[in-house]
């Protein structure tokens, strides 16, 4: 395995015969930590037969202080997407269309680099197939993968959509444009039909719907300098002086520093060839041209 190996799976079935161009149809969600399950961040709060009353208390109270900053769409999910992008507990969870982009997720924290990280791939036609059809006739209509705040303005409350359908099933959400990160992280949200659910859960008993690309520790350090050089990095997925400090630190980091962890020899490069370095430097005993003939 290495860093080439790793892209490629990552963009496996990306091909679209239908419009004859390279045009993933999955979902990308980076974690640093391959053993850590996908679970909201509403779900780590709290568990049991009370969450749903957690939630609806987090997310009307949350609308009721909110001052100064207000979503593009007025509605409860806007609101929702706007709770889950400033940290409030939800049951959404956040995704990507990039597959780079979650690589960096996958490599951002150096304390995790002694363990191996991984990359969640969501499949959208399998996942939409498994939504009630009332959704997949708002899919169709929009000739879309993922819905919007708008699509779902239907729904007055969770509650409502929560009513749509069982047994539960998992849609993916485009955020409004917010600010730029969402944009630069080409950001998207998974949202569950109850919040009791675990998302993690539904994938293993629908293992057709997601697949997991294993990111070694023993590259971690390799896939990162990598994409710093491809400009993915913090100073461009948190544009402002925060994101800027953070990447700074990381990037001028030693690899011997006591809050990185990794293997204590870096992996490099495959060396050249013997046939490709024997094309680039001369043997030290270069022969002479033979005399021309008079």
């Amino acid at each position: 395995m290495n860093w080439l190996n790793i892209v490629d799976e990552l963009y496996r079935e990306s091909w679209d015969p239908g419009l004859n161009r390279h045009r993933s149809r999955f979902a990308f969600r980076g974690m640093s930590r391959a053993e850590r399950p996908l679970q909201t961040s509403l779900f780590r709060l709290a568990e049991g037969p009370h969450l749903r009353r957690i939630e609806q208390g987090l997310t009307r109270n949350f609308r009721k202080y909110a001052r100064g900053e207000r979503p593009p769409v007025d509605s409860v999910w806007g609101w929702l997407a706007l709770a889950q992008h400033r940290g409030l507990p939800t049951r959404l969870l956040d995704w990507t269309y990039s597959p780079l982009v979650a690589l960096h997720f996958a490599t951002a924290n150096v304390a995790d680099f002694d363990v191996d990280g991984a990359v969640w791939c969501a499949h959208f036609p399998e996942v939409n197939r498994r939504i009630p059809p009332s959704l997949r006739r708002l899919l169709h209509e929009e000739s879309s993968d993922a819905f919007t705040v708008e699509m779902l303005g239907r729904f007055q409350s969770l509650a409502a959509f929560d009513r749509l359908a069982r047994p539960p099933f998992v849609i993916f959400l485009e955020p409004p444009a917010l600010d730029t990160r969402v944009l630069n992280q080409h950001a998207l949200f998974s949202l569950m039909s109850s919040p009791e659910t675990q998302i993690q859960t539904y994938f293993d008993d629908h293992p057709e719907l997601c697949r997991c690309v294993r990111v070694p520790a023993a590259l971690k350090w390799e896939i990162r300098d990598k994409l710093d050089q491809a400009n993915i990095n913090e100073r461009v997925l948190f544009p402002g002086l925060d994101g800027l400090s953070r990447w700074l630190a990381r990037y001028y980091m030693s690899v011997d520093a006591p809050g990185a962890a990794g293997p204590a020899k870096l992996q490099r490069d495959d060396p050249p060839s013997p046939k490709a370095s024997s094309t680039r430097a001369r043997p030290a005993g270069r022969r002479r041209k033979p005399p021309r003939r008079r």
